[in-house]
């Protein structure tokens, strides 16, 4: 699988993100010769334990996510930050789940936008919104190199792409800029070879930044 970033749009001080800056960032990717390849959409839901004894709560993990990825429409993953674990399953572990009755769904969040090929990259610009309002919580981007599926092998490249895409943002002086923290992937038990279970360690820890993010803009409003 090609390897891939996935960057979050952290926001200046006293501003956040909206509908405006997506499209300007939509913009900047196609003023660099990015063409529309179609949508994609990702979804990463938040399960809280069904507990009939509280007294249980702690044996739980607090951070049990759940992660649809474009790539992987037929799989499922489930990522527990806390421990570092990652498991794939097939998607029906979704009706298997609703019927054991073990987890409900506490929150769920959808990743969903445009998608762009330029040359050797496929680049996904996205808004993040819960899936019963369309009230933006961040603003996503993807960048995947094709030819490599190697993450060292391609970070230099991958950096100088990033680059260039920053500065091209810089030009329309928007209130933020994307930002790029790489998990420990061994941490996870995964190789230097891309999967879809780096891309789903991605999505979140991407996740727990942009709640990072909204709880400094909350206490900053306060």
């Amino acid at each position: 699988m090609p390897t891939k970033w996935v960057l979050h749009w952290h926001p200046n001080a006293g501003s956040t993100a909206n509908s405006q800056i997506l499209n300007d960032i939509s913009q900047c990717i196609e003023s660099i010769n990015g063409v529309r390849d179609g949508r994609w959409k990702a979804v990463v839901t938040f399960y809280k334990p069904i507990v009939r004894d509280q007294a249980m709560v702690a044996e739980f993990p607090r951070d049990f996510l759940g992660i649809s990825i474009p790539d992987e429409p037929y799989k499922y993953y489930f990522v527990v930050r806390g421990q570092r674990i990652i498991v794939e399953a097939d998607v029906s572990i979704q009706a298997i789940m609703d019927k054991l009755q073990s987890y409900k769904l506490r929150v769920m969040l959808n990743f969903e936008g445009l998608q762009y090929r330029l040359g050797d990259f496929r680049v996904r610009v996205g808004k993040v919104f819960p899936s019963h309002s369309e009230s933006m919580r961040g603003i996503v981007m993807e960048v995947e190199y094709l030819p490599i599926s190697s993450i060292e092998q391609s970070k230099q490249i991958m950096k100088e792409f990033l680059e260039i895409v920053q500065e091209t943002l810089s030009n329309k002086s928007l209130p933020g800029q994307f930002t790029h923290t790489e998990p420990n992937f061994a941490e996870y038990g995964l190789s230097d070879q891309y999967t879809s279970q780096h891309a789903a360690i991605q999505y979140s820890t991407v996740m727990a930044q942009l709640i990072a993010s909204s709880q400094l803009a909350q206490a900053g409003r306060n």
